[in-house]
């Protein structure tokens, strides 16, 4: 008889207690991290690479989308990296290229300065729990398996990995199928001031017309004056939440990098060289919670607006084909709350959760998924899990004019 579970009891050594901890750290991650330090709170991130910024710089998606919003956390890291880009009020929308490189680093020295305690190569194993109460994580590290008890912990691992595995409720994709939008693995080209010669691997594919693109478009940016190309062409069907679809995936989509490099150097970018493949395929859509409450495509196609909120964009709904089709279902919205309810899961305690993974549907998270949200996202969790620890309050009690009193004085501004 084949055994299909396998028991696995062991003593694990706690390594640290702190009062929030943060498992992640991109956008989300980075912002919660800051927000309950600024309250005064024990803070610690885990992070399971070796960098801050998530797919801002492990995926090379290097550039911001519009979100008609610019402010908080995220406005004072546009400030700081690319001031050039900063607009003169928060009403302003803005989509500035800038280096991974130099945001990495940026990171590294913002979290430093805000008294956050980061721990590299840490990854998430298992929740720690108390009855319906998170208590903490069990995480792999360098020194092999750790606990690390808290108070509050906030999931910003972007496939709601905490949550999933405390026992919230998870749905994935779309109602009819649960097919989730394609993975991208980005990349930069240089531009050398010279003819370069192209080159393609044997076993990559050779595009003749834009009808042939992985994505039957173009779509890159030279914005940061400096001769660098970023490049967002490659699509392949799959779940980033997956074993095998992500084995796949990283495969394929580096064989489309090749392959669509290869393509510019034939059209239009022939002084250009392929400078840097980001070192993971980007991930668009795995995991929702099952939250308080659930964004919805009428939420955003009505401008709906909510006493809780948090964040706020007006960034189109942007659907990459799930099936792995040409085109991209884009329309315009004119701008919609994302409430506290979404972060907030529901059959724990103890647990937030900030970034893509929040209780929306397949829809409206093509909305609220980019960075710029999720920088706003986490700044609001990492406030609200500082406030439920101060008050010793369960995270969906917090007083909501506090919650909105303590983002205003960490820069946050609503549009009205």
């Amino acid at each position: 008889m084949t055994q299909t579970m396998i028991a696995l009891e062991r003593q694990i050594p706690l390594y640290a207690e702190t009062e929030i901890l943060v498992v992640g750290g991109g956008p989300a991650g980075t912002a919660a991290a800051i927000s309950a330090a600024r309250c005064g709170r024990k803070t610690i991130l885990l992070e399971r690479s070796g960098q801050l910024g998530g797919m801002g710089t492990l995926g090379n998606v290097s550039i911001y989308m519009p979100v008609g919003n610019t402010t908080g956390i995220y406005r004072e890291i546009v400030a700081e990296t690319v001031p050039n880009a900063l607009p003169a009020t928060h009403k302003d929308s803005i989509a500035p290229q800038y280096s991974p490189f130099e945001l990495r680093h940026y990171l590294n020295s913002r979290l430093e300065r805000e008294g956050v305690d980061v721990f590299y190569h840490t990854s998430f194993i298992a929740a720690m729990k108390e009855g319906d109460r998170v208590t903490g994580v069990i995480a792999h590290t360098r020194e092999g398996l750790k606990a690390f008890a808290a108070q509050v912990v906030i999931d910003c691992t972007g496939d709601a990995a905490v949550a999933m595995e405390a026992g919230v409720p998870i749905r994935s994709g779309r109602d009819e199928d649960g097919m989730t939008q394609p993975m991208t693995l980005m990349f930069m080209m240089q531009d050398t001031g010279k003819p370069v010669k192209p080159f393609l691997p044997e076993d990559c594919y050779t595009y003749e017309t834009v009808a042939e693109l992985p994505q039957g478009r173009h779509l890159y940016w030279e914005r940061c004056g400096n001769g660098t190309l970023l490049v967002n062409m490659t699509r392949v069907k799959g779940n980033g939440g997956l074993i095998r679809d992500t084995n796949y995936a990283e495969k394929e989509a580096l064989k489309q990098v090749f392959s669509v490099a290869h393509y510019l150097q034939r059209n239009g970018f022939e002084n250009y060289i392929l400078s840097h493949v980001a070192g993971q395929t980007g991930v668009r859509e795995s995991n929702q919670i099952e939250g308080l409450y659930t964004l919805t495509e009428a939420d955003l196609l009505n401008g709906r607006r909510f006493p809780d909120v948090v964040a706020q964009t007006n960034y189109e709904i942007d659907i990459h084909s799930p099936d792995g089709k040409k085109g991209t279902d884009e329309r315009h919205i004119d701008g919609y709350d994302i409430p506290y309810r979404c972060m907030v899961p529901v059959k724990v305690e103890g647990l937030l959760v900030a970034g893509r993974s929040i209780s929306a549907t397949h829809v409206a998270m093509s909305s609220m998924r980019v960075q710029p949200t999720c920088y706003a996202l986490g700044q609001a969790a990492g406030i609200a899990a500082s406030l439920a620890v101060e008050e010793k309050l369960p995270v969906a009690e917090i007083p909501m004019d506090t919650l909105h009193a303590r983002l205003g004085g960490q820069g946050v501004v609503f549009l009205k």
